[in-house]
């Protein structure tokens, strides 16, 4: 049987984000002076991964506020700063840093915040027919028994990868066929599935989709959102159901407000 070839590729899709990040690493001895961010913020950039703030949390931890492009993965993110900032202090410290570190995904508001909005979605987008209305509170996704503030255990690594997604119809076509969002909502939970996904919810409407999950590290949050595009593509008969655009969020326990300041 012949693989198909997908719809959605990164490249051909415009993505709106904000991806941003708390990265803990760990030094062997901390380095003399911090002269060295200015450069590593020029550096990080050629990797699609912004140095915002750092600061010493204690003697031996530097704290990074980082944000990212779509295409980055976490594994990409940290060795991006650890990688570069190494050959920047290699005259001083030739091996500066502990294997272990600690990234969190954050956002503008907190998980609780998104969960909540994702799963009141039908009431966001009422609709007339209160028969077509009860056709999605009865479709929608919600896993209590996912949670996403829990931390999740990598090779050296405590990390937290949570992730809102959002596909919005080409058109803004309003499907409201009940089968058809059936479909819909046993292709994402399959999806979730098979990639390793945490899906905590999904918020689907006539003419959207709302995901909250907690992702895989090796894969970058554009790279998810564009497997479930064509994954529903898919489910639809490999028809461009969505826009060639998508977007895609960091979420976590702490929103930025609440990161402290150096």
């Amino acid at each position: 049987m012949p693989t198909l070839s997908p719809l959605y590729t990164l490249d051909n899709c415009r993505p709106a984000y904000q991806l941003d990040w708390s990265l803990s690493v760990f030094w062997h001895q901390r380095s003399s002076s911090a002269d060295w961010l200015n450069p590593l913020q020029a550096v990080t950039e050629q990797d699609g991964v912004r140095v915002l703030e750092h600061r010493f949390v204690e003697e031996k931890m530097s704290q990074f506020l980082v944000s990212t492009k779509p295409e980055v993965t976490p594994h990409a993110l940290v060795r991006s700063v650890k990688g570069r900032l190494q050959y920047l202090v290699r005259g001083e410290r030739p091996k500066a840093f502990q294997r272990n570190y600690c990234l969190r995904s954050i956002g503008s508001v907190t998980r609780e915040d998104v969960e909540n909005y994702v799963r009141g979605q039908p009431g966001h987008h009422p609709m007339a027919d209160p028969r077509v209305q009860a056709i999605f509170e009865r479709n929608q996704i919600c896993n209590p028994d996912v949670d996403l503030s829990r931390p999740r255990q990598g090779d050296h690594a405590i990390y937290w990868y949570n992730l809102h997604v959002v596909m919005v119809h080409a058109d803004r076509f309003r499907e409201v066929r009940e089968e058809r969002i059936a479909a819909r909502r046993g292709m994402i939970i399959g999806a979730s599935k098979k990639q390793g996904y945490l899906l905590s919810g999904g918020g689907i409407v006539s003419d959207h989709v709302h995901l909250t999950l907690g992702g895989v590290p090796n894969q970058s949050p554009g790279e998810i959102a564009v497997r479930f595009m064509n994954n529903l593509a898919y489910c639809d008969g490999m028809k461009p159901v969505f826009q060639f655009r998508y977007y895609v969020g960091t979420f976590g326990e702490y929103d930025l407000g609440a990161i402290p300041r150096p």
